[in-house]
């Protein structure tokens, strides 16, 4: 049920591939709770997505960019001011891609171009944004930058290959920008570390069943879903947390202060 937590808020969302992503998630919250938004993803994405009914879905604008390149930012961030009438109150930032996974090559023998794909997708184009919208003073004050992250930025999960790299980056970004912005203007800028969630992008990490089973088991209260991800985006988004800034956000049912669980205890019990 709607409280009109963001009415009036108005904003950018990226990487809502298909209705298993949590930015397509966080785009039916958000309209819910009354905020209006662009949609943007790459072009190639957007080509194998269905983004477009969800634009129809929402009353929003799709603006084709690729978050690499500043250009196409620019283009989004002037183009989204004008259709939405002004500047903005929040930006989520749902991008991640690693080549070396795609492919299939192992953290000890990268192919090290890809790495450096991967990690402009994936993490150095969370600080394009943040300097392309600080410096054309895009968000308005107290306006609220997320990005989405995971526990593999801290600790180690073998398959997840050079994207815990790329988290970690992407992280230190949310840190050190949300400092800056958090003096010019009082933007927050803050990552939330997501349990493992079945999206298309997560699909695609060997062993990622096995992981969303053992992190179910590791969770006191067991893994948290897209809708609940969402749910916690918007409040991120709303004036309630406006003093929450420059924070790695746990949203994981406990996973992550979790040293062991007696259901995990029993699973190796003779």
């Amino acid at each position: 049920m709607s409280t009109g937590l963001l009415k009036g808020k108005k904003g950018i969302i990226f990487g809502a591939l298909n209705d298993q992503s949590i930015a397509w998630k966080v785009a039916e919250k958000a309209h819910e709770e009354g905020a209006e938004f662009v949609l943007t993803n790459a072009p190639i994405a957007m080509r194998m997505g269905e983004i477009n009914n969800l634009a129809e879905k929402t009353g929003s604008t799709v603006i084709p960019a690729d978050a690499t390149s500043v250009e196409d930012i620019e283009n989004l961030i002037d183009q989204s001011m004008k259709i939405l009438g002004g500047k903005i109150d929040f930006i989520l930032h749902s991008i991640g891609m690693s080549v070396n996974v795609r492919k299939g090559r192992h953290y000890t023998d990268e192919k090290y171009d890809w790495t450096m794909k991967g990690l402009d997708v994936s993490a150095l184009s969370f600080h394009k944004v943040l300097q392309t919208a600080y410096k054309k003073e895009a968000i308005n004050d107290w306006g609220s930058v997320l990005a989405l992250s995971y526990i593999a930025a801290q600790r180690v999960f073998p398959d997840y290959n050079d994207m815990a790299d790329n988290k970690s980056y992407l992280e230190s970004i949310a840190r050190s920008f949300g400092y800056h912005y958090g003096v010019k203007s009082k933007v927050r800028v803050n990552t939330i570390s997501q349990s493992p969630t079945m999206t298309t992008a997560g699909s695609g990490v060997k062993g990622f069943n096995e992981f969303i089973s053992y992190s179910e088991k590791m969770s006191p209260l067991g893994n948290a879903t897209a809708d609940d991800c969402a749910n916690y985006c918007v409040s991120l988004f709303s004036d309630l947390t406006r003093y929450v800034t420059m924070q790695n956000l746990f949203h994981d049912g406990g996973f992550s202060n979790t040293g062991v669980t007696q259901e995990v205890i029993e699973k190796f019990a003779d």
